[in-house]
């Protein structure tokens, strides 16, 4: 598969609204659109075809430079004018496969996406640790990249992203914005997130809050008055909590506690949820705002458990549970009470709720 072809067939998978795209040796490419693997009409690929394939998404040049060898890596493709993708090549059963996220050239705002409109109060907040979870493929790049471009044009600040690699492509307008690639443009996470501090930032997004020594930057970088943007691999805002602490030995947990609290400001929370009109998946959002009752939960283990609680009855500040946001939709007729029970954290409870209303 030449360069050509390769263009043509990922064009084909953005117009069908696919979000990701698998190749893999002996099969014919999958697409997964509104959530669901697809085969496409096509031959299986051959082994040196698939070499062929990631070479062109590598870059010839740096495949044998900085590849070659490897087991698994990351990296970027762009085709102009139909998309970007992120992508992850690896070996199974002693061949390379790859996965790649479409990612649209476009940034959407907050409206475009459907997110509620506590998000804008998010974003203009101008310190502490903001944090975006969910499964992998709900939204939290796109989510993210909303924030950042909300900045970037409503208010005069630097923004330093640190990315593995770089997703979306901004361009300044209020803000200036440099864009920093892992592997790229530097070695690791740690030093660009060190050499980010010297940078005169006002605004931080690291990719991925992975290790504890990402952690404690960030949280130094939240407290010396920073907003700091990240993403976690985590379903809600009280496991959020749980999963930075595993970062941690246990005998350093009372000190990160004390720390989140006085400097974590919000998680939003997401899961795609499937449509009632056909036109694809519709975020559910939980958004947590850090109010004093919830530091104190954060602070105390033996209060952790009560976070969703004090979600749930924080709506007056915007804040909302997932099963509050889809007891919500299914009233707007958006999603189907199947669907949303799906999505739902207590499915019992959206019926309770159902019936409350």
């Amino acid at each position: 598969m030449n360069t050509e072809r390769l263009n043509h067939f990922l064009t084909v998978a953005v117009n069908n609204k696919a979000s990701d795209v698998h190749l893999q040796v002996g099969e014919p490419p999958l697409l997964r659109i509104n959530g669901y693997l697809a085969q496409v009409k096509y031959h299986t690929i051959e082994p040196d075809e698939m070499i062929g394939i990631v070479r062109i998404l590598a870059g010839e040049e740096r495949f044998d430079k900085h590849f070659s060898g490897q087991n698994e890596f990351d990296v970027s493709y762009e085709i102009p004018d139909v998309g970007r993708f992120r992508i992850n090549i690896f070996k199974q059963r002693n061949h390379y496969a790859a996965v790649l996220r479409v990612v649209p050239l476009e940034i959407k705002t907050f409206e475009e996406l459907n997110l509620p409109q506590v998000l804008t109060k998010i974003a203009n907040l101008r310190r502490g640790l903001v944090l975006t979870s969910g499964a992998t493929g709900n939204g939290k790049s796109t989510t993210v990249a909303a924030m950042i471009e909300h900045i970037n044009r409503t208010r005069k600040a630097h923004i330093v992203t640190i990315e593995e690699p770089i997703e979306f492509l901004f361009r300044n307008k209020v803000s200036v914005i440099s864009q920093r690639e892992v592997g790229a443009d530097t070695d690791s996470y740690k030093s660009a997130l060190r050499s980010a501090l010297r940078q005169d930032p006002d605004v931080i997004f690291i990719g991925e809050m992975r290790d504890s020594e990402t952690v404690d930057i960030a949280l130094k970088a939240a407290e010396t008055g920073h907003l700091v943007i990240s993403t976690i691999h985590t379903p809600d805002a009280q496991r959020t909590i749980n999963r930075l602490l595993s970062f941690f030995p246990e005998e350093d947990h009372a000190m990160v506690r004390t720390n989140l609290a006085h400097n974590l400001m919000a998680v939003v929370s997401l899961r795609l949820v499937v449509s009632c009109n056909g036109s694809g998946r519709i975020p559910a959002v939980e958004a947590m705002l850090v109010t004093r009752s919830i530091e104190e939960c954060i602070r105390n283990p033996e209060k952790t458990s009560e976070i969703q609680h004090y979600i749930q009855k924080g709506t007056e500040m915007g804040m909302q549970t997932f099963d509050q946001h889809l007891v919500e939709m299914l009233q707007a007729g958006s999603v189907s009470l199947e669907a949303a029970k799906l999505a739902a954290t207590n499915p019992a409870e959206i019926e309770m709720m159902l019936t409350y209303e």
